[in-house]
């Protein structure tokens, strides 16, 4: 076999690795991608529930885990006391930061913010609530006004499912309350869009929760959002309207990797 411009068959058979060099780059960059994304969708997580996720190797999920601090994208935290099963010390669990949750996807986020200063100007701020509205009633389209008691947490469940395909995230947990019963489900929403973007506009929050109570048929109460520098947008959704079960006991019936802000009304996102 022939070589051209004097290079030998041997120093081409040399070069050989660094030509397939570039693929163990890519994965390195595709396996950091999937360790943010699991910290979004999931966070706080142990470095152990990374690596079994993902199917890495201790060592491997710490290289990543300490790029993303030291690039202060992400944070480890203490377990809270319902986070830790079993002996031993408490594993310590990892989330994205608010710089590292800036970096998904907030490309547009000035124009957007631009925008809305200028409907504001134009329209007042009735103007802005009803682009809210519009905007997360475009989301949930799909789903029926007034869900029945007996069918809610499925409900709650296709409300997460829209959120998601909109690109935020969300997950459901059932929430129990004294004696172990169901008192009921919170919508986590680990990831926002327009969490710099709520920041500044609170209608955009506020529509969202009156959406969620307009299609479950029931009232829900926001616990945390992003925009106000929570992990999550944590909405709880009671399974029963009596009075006595009208606030939230914020206790999994299992154990979660999202953490339960305690219980409080929030006048403003």
């Amino acid at each position: 076999m022939k070589f051209g411009s004097g290079v030998s068959a041997g120093a081409a058979a040399t070069a050989a690795p660094a030509l397939n060099a570039a693929p163990a780059v890519s994965t390195e960059g595709q396996t950091r991608a999937a360790v943010v994304r699991l910290l979004l969708e999931s966070g706080p997580v142990t470095a152990g529930e990374i690596g079994e996720r993902l199917g890495l190797s201790a060592a491997g999920v710490r290289r990543h885990l300490d790029a993303l601090i030291d690039a202060g994208d992400a944070v480890s935290n203490p377990a809270a006391s319902w986070q830790h099963n079993g002996r031993g010390r408490p594993a310590k669990r990892f989330q994205l930061t608010a710089d590292g949750r800036a970096k998904l996807n907030h490309a547009y986020d000035d124009l957007a913010s631009a925008a809305m200063r200028q409907l504001r100007e134009i329209g007042g701020d009735e103007a802005v609530r009803t682009f809210a509205r519009r905007r997360i009633d475009a989301i949930l389209g799909d789903l029926t006004i007034g869900a029945p008691q007996d069918d809610l947490p499925a409900a709650v469940g296709q409300v997460a499912d829209a959120l998601t395909r909109a690109g935020y995230a969300a997950s459901t947990q059932k929430v129990g309350g004294s004696g172990g019963f169901l008192q009921g489900v919170q919508i986590c929403q680990h990831h926002c869009p327009v969490s710099h973007v709520a920041a500044e506009f609170p209608e955009l929050c506020e529509a969202e929760q009156q959406a969620f109570a307009a299609v479950l048929g029931t009232h829900v109460q926001r616990l945390a959002t992003i925009a106000n520098g929570d992990c999550a947008c944590t909405t709880h959704v009671p399974l029963h309207s009596s009075p006595e079960h009208s606030s939230p006991d914020p206790s999994p019936l299992h154990s979660s990797p999202v953490p339960v802000p305690s219980p409080h009304r929030m006048s403003n996102e």
